[in-house]
């Protein structure tokens, strides 16, 4: 056998894609805001894009002589700034006096400022207060403590180290640092920062949380303070005959401690949490117009893109450029002509898949989510022509204002379960319809999972006793032993 090289020609088929399919489906993907700030730096980046004015109801020889007129009063030399390769960023500033600038989101004090704020109230020493913030360093957003006191007084005593390390170096010595952090200072701390707004901060967990909270009502020796101190497992158990029997009262009157135990606050942080400004904007709106569903897209604040035709024009001329120039003209160009067919295509697609949803769940438009029917996005995309794909990226991350509220898109699309009459039912509508029945029974006699596949058959609707149960957890409600009232 004799080892060689050998060239042959082979003919094969190979799917590639081109940059350009890949920012086309990036544009599918992103959300309202991201397509505007990406609009925004192709408008920077792009002499041949420009903003466009309003509606284009002059004719195209009035655009080109009013162009004309004001390039003539504003004197810029574009030939020269092509050729140059757009280096002359004054002139372009210059030439686009309109910008667009997206909100951004003032800043919020958050639960550290707060409990800060308070401390500086108090007469604490400073040693207390440099403790005080390897506190409010491990308090999480939900106001709880998520540390021990040893890794508390761990942290403060490292911190100390470099405080002292910087003193060595040229910096003052604070006194105040003079001896290490001990797990007693610690714990007399803790009792300072539990007494802070809002009540239940810096508990360690859910018992010592509704604790706290019941000493600052005052709620010390009531039955809810001895329920939570001396039988807490039991409590959440709801085990009201047991609990009753051992405190020797009514079983009415430990569920009625019970109820006052459930207004309180499980999560205190979270009301100083900062949300940092997020808002979900609809991509799309539906409204209901003489009796129909018409589907609008939420691009009024979207910067509207147009060829510019200064910059055309001059590139039309092509013996005025030569080597780079015209590459760079001939490429420009062309990224901004498929950029806004680009554009306009993401939202002839957008409302294509809208208008379907509209018509398959127009049930739900006019009767509630009850009556939502299972879609998936195959079917979508068999009936609009698309890849399945596709219809994936213009619904991720999309969300559309309805008279029934706002949704993500995602939310229309739900598996099925079958029914009495071989029809197919969501499985959105089927947890609709078993928190409808829940929110409806005899308190006394609460549902069984059992008892609610019945109801649901009674409806048509075929479910399993396990599938039920799962429904019910992800509905966040408790079994029928649990939500039972004496």
């Amino acid at each position: 056998m004799k080892t060689s090289l050998q060239q042959s020609p082979i003919l094969k088929q190979e799917l590639r894609m081109n940059p350009r399919l890949y920012q086309a489906m990036d544009l599918l993907y992103m959300p309202l805001l991201d397509l505007q700030q990406h609009l925004k730096a192709e408008l920077e980046t792009n002499p041949f894009l420009e903003l466009a004015e309003g509606e284009e109801t002059d004719s195209v020889e009035e655009r080109e002589a009013e162009q004309s007129e004001a390039d003539r009063d504003e004197e810029v030399d574009w030939e020269e700034i092509i050729l140059d390769g757009l280096g002359g960023g004054g002139a372009r500033a210059q030439y686009e006096e309109r910008e667009y600038y997206q909100p951004v989101a003032v800043e919020v004090r958050d639960l550290a400022d707060h409990l800060r704020d308070q401390l500086q109230l108090l007469d604490l020493e400073e040693r207390q207060l440099f403790l005080s913030e390897e506190f409010i360093g491990n308090i999480g957003d939900d106001g709880y403590l998520g540390a021990t006191l040893e890794d508390i007084v761990s942290g403060a005593n490292a911190r100390r180290q470099e405080a002292l390390a910087a003193e060595g170096k040229g910096a003052a010595p604070d006194p105040a640092l003079a001896d290490p952090f001990t797990l007693a200072e610690a714990e007399a701390l803790l009792e300072v920062m539990q007494q802070l707004d809002p009540p239940g901060i810096a508990a360690r967990d859910l018992r010592e949380c509704l604790l706290l909270q019941l000493k600052e009502a005052a709620h010390e020796g009531m039955l809810a303070y001895r329920l939570v101190d001396e039988a807490f497992e039991d409590l959440i158990a709801h085990r009201w005959t047991e609990l009753a029997k051992r405190y020797g009262v009514d079983p009415k009157d430990v569920q009625a401690a019970a109820d006052e135990l459930a207004v309180l606050d499980p999560k205190p942080g979270l009301q100083f949490a900062g949300v940092g400004g997020e808002y979900v904007i609809p991509d799309l709106v539906v409204e209901h117009i003489d009796d129909q569903y018409r589907v609008f897209l939420n691009d009024g604040g979207m910067p509207r893109l147009r060829i510019s035709q200064v910059y055309k024009n001059i590139a039309a001329d092509k013996k005025k450029f030569v080597g780079e120039s015209r590459e760079f003209i001939t490429q420009k160009l062309n990224s901004a002509t498929w950029l806004v067919q680009a554009i306009e295509q993401r939202r002839q697609t957008m409302l294509k898949v809208m208008h379907f949803i509209i018509d398959q769940q127009r049930d739900f438009f006019a009767r509630g989510v009850e009556h939502l029917k299972p879609l998936t996005l195959r079917e979508v995309a068999e009936v609009l022509d698309m890849h399945e794909s596709t219809v994936s990226r213009v619904t991720s991350q999309k969300y559309v204002q309805t008279p029934r509220g706002v949704y993500p898109l995602k939310f229309f699309f739900s598996s099925s379960l079958g029914t009495t009459t071989g029809e197919e039912a969501s499985s959105r509508a089927v947890k609709a319809q078993i928190g409808k029945l829940v929110a409806e029974e005899d308190p006394a006699n609460p549902l069984t999972d059992a008892a609610i596949v019945s109801a649901l058959k009674q409806r048509g609707v075929q479910i399993a006793r396990r599938t039920v149960a799962k429904y019910r957890e992800q509905l966040a409600i408790l079994p029928a032993r649990m939500r039972k009232r004496v």
